[in-house]
């Protein structure tokens, strides 16, 4: 199994107390952090998002991801870094293509291009984009993809689409990897996003219960099937929120000081949700000793996840987390 991290850059609450003009050198501490020789991530991540969650906020940061993109790009030499993932619709694809290509050369080709239909309401009509129906935020998807993959492959995108219309947009320098960037693409969505997943995607990213990953790996098995491409040839990941401990009454107390950080920002009613992620063990959730996550991780390697991305909501305070799942997650599973 392969690993990444996220980075926090506010989205989350993960920035809070911190003051910003710290929160750069906080964020650029990781991904150093991550980019050593002797580190065990293969990859550095962020969310495209431009507001808070769950409780949207005026006043608390949120760092926009391709600018990070970019500055990460240059700090660091040796990991790989992306985003979990790029909405397709917060910016013109070709202009997208040509802004990965460029962040491509700076990182030396270390570049990972995830991206989704997505879903945030909030902050797509606080931006003035509208909410469109989801047929038509996943069709933006098919036809954003198709003009990066024409892009990153020829040089240069044309498409007459129903949503975009681009006409020998041209993007040179083309990107340092062979055949184009690596496109993961996000959801879980069994008529459509796993079908432009089978068709385009190195990755897709997609979590869900054992049943349910299961279930959708072969949804995504049989559209490779029609669409000719090979099943085992696309890496399927999953992103993890991480609360890691040496024994049980250490996990307890993590979850506590995560609680008491964000509840003055969060409210009663919105810190109970947002606990309740990380209180209640759902299949999107990693908490426990190290043995606990090695057997669940262990569990949905034997189903085919081939790529664990973790989420550590302590990172920026406290980087001890991390490095024990490091020390102690990450070689029992390589």
């Amino acid at each position: 199994m392969r690993f990444g991290m996220f980075v926090p850059q506010g989205w989350r609450y993960d920035l809070v107390g911190i003051e910003p003009a710290e929160h750069w050198q906080t964020m650029l501490s990781l991904a150093e952090y991550a980019d050593a020789p002797d580190s065990v991530w293969e990859s550095m991540w962020v969310y495209d998002h431009f507001h808070t969650t769950p409780v949207p906020s005026a006043t608390e940061a949120t760092h926009e991801a391709w600018s990070l993109m970019a500055a990460f790009a240059a700090s660091t030499s040796r990991v790989r870094v992306g985003q979990m993932c790029t909405c397709m619709s917060y910016r013109n694809p070709a202009y997208l293509a040509k802004v990965a290509a460029t962040v491509d050369h700076v990182s030396g080709g270390r570049l990972e291009m995830g991206i989704g239909g997505g879903w945030y309401e909030y902050e797509w009509r606080a931006y003035g984009y509208g909410f469109p129906s989801i047929p038509e935020r996943l069709g933006r998807l098919r036809e954003g993809v198709e003009i990066m993959r024409q892009a990153w492959t020829t040089g240069s995108a044309t498409l007459d689409g129903t949503y975009y219309q681009v006409d020998g947009a041209i993007v040179q320098p083309q990107p340092v990897q062979p055949g184009g960037i690596p496109i993961w693409i996000a959801g879980g969505g069994e008529k459509v996003t796993l079908k432009i997943a089978a068709k385009y995607a190195s990755y897709t990213n997609f979590v869900g219960s054992p049943e349910v990953f299961t279930h959708k790996s072969e949804v995504l098995r049989a559209h490779c099937e029609k669409a000719g491409t090979d099943f085992e040839a696309i890496t399927r990941s999953s992103e993890f929120f991480v609360v890691i401990g040496t024994d049980a009454a250490d996990v307890a107390a993590r979850l506590d000081r995560i609680e008491a950080r964000v509840a003055p920002y969060l409210g009663p009613d919105a810190t109970e949700r947002f606990m309740a992620e990380y209180r209640a063990g759902g299949p999107a959730t990693l908490v426990g000793t190290p043995d606990d996550i090695v057997a669940r991780l262990e569990e949905r390697s034997r189903l085919g996840l081939g790529y664990a991305i973790n989420y550590f909501p302590e990172a920026a305070y406290d980087r001890s987390g991390l490095e024990l799942f490091a020390s102690e997650v990450v070689p029992a599973l390589r």
